[in-house]
């Protein structure tokens, strides 16, 4: 067993970390603690947790973790808008910046990447509510739609720099190494 091995056998922890982090979105999303909310309106933890991961894995995991991410939560919302249209491209563009652009380190530019991801989520699922709904007038005007989405969009940006870039550090594994030349 060389040190082979030992990488293999961290990266297969660190996914496996990851993926069960992927349950605990569907948990936090029902529970959302008051004090990480604005006027009751929490984050968007669907894109807090797929952007770190669609940028680590690329664009087909980032796709296939979006898809079954998007499953799920609409699993727990029966009527609704679904969560299916807005996640996948997010986790499939997320992927391809992950690898076409140089490497995001920067929390600003994960924090920014996160407000743009709430903010096509959030107009993904305002459409399909306008689309879906007998009364689209009344619905388009209401004053409670725009205050969830500006509400949602200014708690992810704030969140986004710090849980995304711990993520990422988690996934690279450079949070809890020792430096072991001393």
């Amino acid at each position: 067993m060389g040190s082979g091995s030992e990488t293999l056998k961290e990266k297969n922890r660190r996914k496996i970390f990851f993926l069960a982090t992927a349950l605990l979105v569907p948990l936090v999303s029902l529970l959302s603690p008051s004090w990480l909310t604005i006027s009751g309106v929490g984050p968007c933890w669907a894109v807090l947790w797929l952007l770190p991961w669609a940028i680590e894995e690329g664009p087909m995991s980032g796709f296939i973790a979006a898809l079954c991410l998007s499953l799920i939560l609409d699993g727990l919302v029966l009527n609704g808008p679904s969560y299916f249209p807005a996640l996948t491209p997010l986790g499939w563009w997320f992927g391809r910046l992950g690898l076409k652009a140089p490497p995001i380190e920067r929390s600003f530019n994960l924090g920014l990447l996160a407000v743009i991801g709430t903010a096509f989520s959030g107009s993904i699922l305002w459409l399909q509510q306008l689309l879906f709904e007998q009364n689209t007038f009344n619905l388009l005007f209401n004053s409670w739609a725009l205050h969830t989405f500006l509400a949602e969009l200014i708690i992810t940006g704030l969140l986004a720099p710090f849980l995304c870039s711990v993520m990422i550090l988690l996934k690279r594994g450079s949070v809890f190494s020792i430096d072991r030349r001393f």
